[in-house]
């Protein structure tokens, strides 16, 4: 028997979640479904999923026209999951967001009239299109799995994850995302545009249909939940947590920037590299896999100096050079 069978054994783990192998497969065949769709993002499509697995919110940020809502649409459909899709505008109530309670003349009572956000996979188009206080009506249920109204309390589907949009180079009519509505975000992605080659590509796959139409799902959501039962069991050792608070505090001292990584963001970051580690077949956590993670982890949660403040451009060599005045432990995963 393998190492890591035999640690799935010892955890409880055999019977009741899919091993290793087998949910590093189903990551690649999920990977494999999306890509279809979104064409030359390849660690994009990898992130998302990522994110999915580690129960995590993704903030997918860049200019009109490269995928972002295909790509919510694309994961959604490969899960055979709920889904529902809300266009933020800046006339959009909480209420339009969460649900509400409508009286009925034959009962006699008020029903509950459930909101696009009791779905597995939401896609939120254009987050910072709405004003401030109906991007609240999301924090409860980002950060609690839960809508409370009128003081009733609905839980919400497992899995669930909103996948939001917005466009970074449009200020007019927007309102910027505060911190701690960033905060519920575990991931932020970029796609960027496709070479050349791909970009043929998506014009010879689209000429005559929607690629999301013919998309088949590969997976249910409940093997998105025994997916993400197995990511909290990967192997984090003392060690290379130590890693990552060391990461927290050199991100704290540094000379450009200022705010630095919160406890939340050590934990987010702990939670991204254990399903990156799973989804790689393997059951513990290494300083490549926190390294991997750290842009689109840390990359939203950061505040720069002035001097330094710029958008993703200028955070992601921030990120890199804290990463490299950190030393790496030796054996980080000493233990196993």
């Amino acid at each position: 028997m393998r190492a890591s069978e035999e640690r799935n054994e010892e955890a409880g783990l055999g019977r009741t979640v899919p091993l290793v192998e087998e949910t590093a497969e189903r990551f690649e065949a999920i990977v494999r479904n999306v890509e279809g769709v979104i064409r030359g993002n390849v660690l994009a499509v990898r992130y998302a999923v990522t994110c999915l697995v580690a129960g995590g919110h993704l903030l997918v940020e860049d200019v009109p026209g490269v995928g972002k809502t295909s790509l919510g649409k694309a994961l959604a459909a490969s899960i055979a999951s709920r889904q529902r899709r809300i266009q933020f505008t800046s006339d959009l109530l909480p209420s339009d967001v969460t649900g509400v309670s409508i009286f009925d003349r034959d009962s006699g009572k008020f029903e509950f009239r459930p909101g696009p956000i009791f779905a597995n996979i939401v896609l939120g188009d254009e987050i910072n299109r709405t004003p401030p206080k109906t991007q609240s009506a999301l924090l409860e249920a980002m950060e609690e799995r839960q809508v409370t109204v009128e003081g009733n309390t609905y839980p919400l589907p497992d899995p669930f994850m909103v996948i939001a949009t917005q466009n970074p180079h449009e200020h007019d009519g927007t309102y910027p995302l505060p911190n701690s509505q960033l905060d519920r975000f575990l991931m932020r992605i970029h796609l960027g545009y496709p070479d050349p080659a791909e970009e043929v590509g998506l014009l010879t796959t689209h000429a005559t249909d929607d690629p999301l139409e013919r998309l088949q799902p590969v997976a249910s959501p409940e093997d998105v939940v025994a997916m993400a039962a197995a990511a909290a069991q990967v192997h984090c050792s003392p060690a290379l947590r130590r890693y990552v608070v060391d990461i927290a505090n050199a991100s704290r001292s540094h000379p450009a920037i200022q705010l630095g990584m919160s406890p939340r963001a050590t934990l987010s970051l702990q939670r991204a590299a254990r399903a990156w580690a799973l989804l790689h077949g393997r059951d513990f956590v290494t300083p490549d896999d926190v390294k991997a993670l750290a842009e689109p982890v840390l990359g939203h949660r950061l505040e720069l100096r002035a001097a330094r403040s710029g958008g993703r451009e200028q955070v992601a060599p921030v990120i890199a050079e804290v990463l490299s005045k950190v030393p790496v432990l030796d054996s980080p995963h000493t233990g196993l």
